[in-house]
């Protein structure tokens, strides 16, 4: 496809000279002589190239420069200028021009400017489309995961990073809403610039409040001088709002400002500020139940609230168990300078029927301890807490286990209770359940309930098993 574009001058003979000259160059060329005309088309159409006349009665060509890229910063643009106005040429560079062709020009140096032009901007692009192709979810390789669950999430993850939307990262703590929010950003047109993160429900109010807007000398006990705020740092960059839902009301309708306008206010401070900030948050509440309470804004956690995205606790997601396990057992062999050990079946087994309440977090942390106390090269069941290990000897379905069910033996009574309402038929299961039938597969082999299914009436009967 031919490189395309854009002359902007005055001089209609200018605009007919450069037309001819650059459409037999096997260039696709538009013209126009008023520089307002001129703006518009390169803010509607996709120019490899903008060339612009530095002198023009309606807006000069520094002046078309500033505006084109206004909505395209990435926008190659070229200046033309008579020898006289060689030094607004050079300011011209300085505000962003890709080179500038003085006038009157040899045919052949401007052939050779814009074929550079050209070139530099289509070499550019083959690296970045490289880039993506060889690492497109480079960025996300740290959530570990080849679940559907996963595999679903890092796709909408990436779609969405490039974007510039508003996230809000749904999940308990510990299953990973800091990762998927680094590679969101990483993977954004704003990775070349800051990340910066902040759990709410880490500091009280008022620190929070001059944490995240920053505050004027005198402006309270202690503040001896001005600070910049963190929305300041993170302009031009992804601010990470961590436990957004436990933040108070006042700084909810700073946060919502901020959202609607780009700008805040610093406390004790007059002037606004103006930011550009891409805002992800993350929380482990159930905001909208928050929202009802009153304990939330409606208008921010609809303005939060524009792309949610969920990740699924561990216990949801077991299959992904071993590949974890195994990543963190290397981890930490690396970072505590160990040998590298091996892990046993049984381990992986009781490691796998774990409910990890704590969700990665907990299983990282009980790895890691693991690692660091066991004095084999294979980590065994005796390497890890009791209470991991008396999950596998949680007696099957008992009076006396009822008495105090664990969350296991509950699932595993509400399985064979559904399988016996569905007559054994698994799909029919799964969708009463509410989970994939491949997951319920893996439940049932889990739990051992194959000797609880409905027996058919003959062996003849081709009904689902």
């Amino acid at each position: 496809m031919p490189a395309k574009i854009l002359i902007i001058d005055d001089e209609e003979s200018m605009c007919n000279f450069m037309e001819i000259m650059l459409v037999k160059e096997g260039y696709e060329v538009d013209t126009t002589t008023s520089a307002h005309e001129g703006v518009g088309r390169a803010k509607d159409s996709k120019y490899d190239l903008v060339i612009a006349d530095l002198n023009m009665p309606e807006m000069s060509g520094i002046e078309v420069l500033r505006e084109v890229r206004k909505s395209s910063q990435d926008q190659d643009l070229i200046v033309m200028t008579a020898y006289a106005t060689v030094d607004t040429a050079i300011e011209a560079m300085k505000e962003g021009a890709t080179d500038y062709i003085t006038k009157p020009f040899k045919v052949d140096e401007v052939k050779l400017v814009i074929e550079k032009s050209i070139n530099n901007r289509q070499l550019k692009q083959e690296n970045e489309e490289l880039k993506q192709q060889l690492h497109p979810e480079s960025a996300f390789e740290k959530f570990i995961g080849t679940s559907e669950a996963v595999v679903a999430l890092k796709k909408l993850a990436l779609r969405v990073a490039r974007s510039d939307s508003t996230v809000l990262i749904l999940g308990e703590s510990g299953t990973g809403k800091d990762l998927i929010a680094k590679a969101i950003h990483e993977q954004s047109d704003r990775s070349n610039g800051p990340f910066v993160t902040i759990n709410c429900g880490a500091l009280p109010e008022n620190l929070l409040e001059s944490e995240l807007f920053g505050h004027k000398k005198g402006s309270f006990t202690g503040a001896i001088k001005d600070k910049d705020g963190l929305f300041k740092v993170a302009d031009g960059g992804t601010f990470f709002l961590d436990e957004v839902g436990n933040t108070s009301m006042a700084v909810q309708i700073k946060l919502l400002r901020v959202l609607e306008d780009k700008i805040f206010t610093p406390v004790g401070g007059t002037n606004p500020i103006e930011v550009d900030v891409r805002l992800i948050a993350a929380t482990n509440a159930d905001l909208e139940a928050d929202v009802k309470a009153g304990n939330f804004r409606a208008d921010l956690f609809y303005r939060l609230n524009v792309i949610p995205i969920h990740i699924p606790p561990l216990r949801e997601r077991r299959e992904d168990i071993d590949l974890l396990v195994r990543h963190f057992v290397k981890m930490y062999c690396l970072r505590l300078n160990l040998p590298m050990k091996e892990i046993a079946p049984d381990a992986v087994d009781i490691l796998r029927a774990n409910p990890w309440t704590g969700n990665v977090r907990e299983l990282e942390n009980t790895i890691e301890r693991a690692v660091l106390l066991s004095r084999s090269d294979v980590l065994s069941a005796s390497d890890f807490p009791e209470r991991i290990k008396r999950v596998e000897e949680e007696p099957v379905l008992t009076e006396q286990s009822l008495s105090t069910p664990t969350l296991e033996s509950i699932e595993k009574a509400y399985i064979h209770f559904i399988m016996s309402q569905a007559d054994g038929k698994k799909s029919e299961a799964a969708k009463i359940l509410g989970i994939d039938a491949s997951t319920l597969y893996r439940k049932i082999a889990r739990y051992g309930l194959d000797e609880f299914l409905p027996k058919k009436n003959t062996p003849n009967n081709s009904g689902e098993k």
